[in-house]
């Protein structure tokens, strides 16, 4: 054979490795798909903070949750529940 050029050792030429059309393509659309996958993260983030800063970090749990979750979670005593849901209730 002549000096590589179609060879199945050298991996040289048409048949070899590293050629033909698949390849080429594929270097040129995985960049072009990983740089669009990380505008699409960074949008995702982007808008999952900008929401998070919106709401105060709380979501959307009401006065009346969040006093519910500290009583259930023995941070108040009934006393200061009533007081406070009494509170809540005529606002």
């Amino acid at each position: 054979m002549m000096g590589g050029w179609g060879n199945m050792m050298g991996g040289w030429g048409y048949g070899g490795y590293g050629s033909g059309y698949g390849w080429s393509m594929m270097g040129m659309v995985m960049p072009l798909i990983l740089g669009i996958g990380i505008i699409l993260l960074g949008i995702y983030l982007f808008r999952r903070n900008a929401s998070h800063v919106q709401t105060g970090g709380q979501g959307k749990h009401s006065g009346m949750d969040i006093l519910r979750e500290r009583y259930a979670r023995g941070e108040i005593d009934s006393a200061e529940y009533q007081s406070r849901k009494r509170d809540l209730e005529s606002k």
